[in-house]
């Protein structure tokens, strides 16, 4: 799978809030990273259509107490989704709900299949 589009430099994020498009039937999802992985990007799909991929980088998330690592997706429908580590089986499946932010923590063995050229 070819990966040619152009990448921004990911900027800390600072201590503001994150908007979510969420409401009705669509929702979001968290994934909680170690900081290694800071600059990686996470692709999910409907678990249903594997071949349907985005993908989002790992950022640093300035938040009361500390810094946080992890990959927001929002204005996802409802529904189950894989979550892809390096390699053709997904890593997991997590379901979505409409109006709601769906967390995974990623396990600290597994790697995520791209790191980004620019942190």
């Amino acid at each position: 799978m070819s990966h040619s589009h152009h990448h921004h430099t990911l900027a800390p994020s600072g201590q503001g809030t994150v908007m979510l498009n969420i409401g009705g039937t669509i929702g979001a999802l968290i994934i909680d990273t170690p900081a290694r992985f800071h600059g990686h990007e996470i692709e999910i799909s409907p678990a249903d259509a594997p071949s349907q991929r985005q993908h989002a980088a790992v950022r640093a998330r300035y938040v009361r107490g500390g810094v946080t690592y992890c990959v927001v997706i929002d204005g996802l429908a409802e529904g189950r989704y894989a979550i892809w580590a390096d390699g053709a089986e997904p890593l997991t499946e997590v379901d979505v709900r409409g109006g709601s932010v769906a967390q995974f923590t990623w396990p600290e063995q597994a790697v995520p299949g791209r790191t980004l050229l620019t942190v």
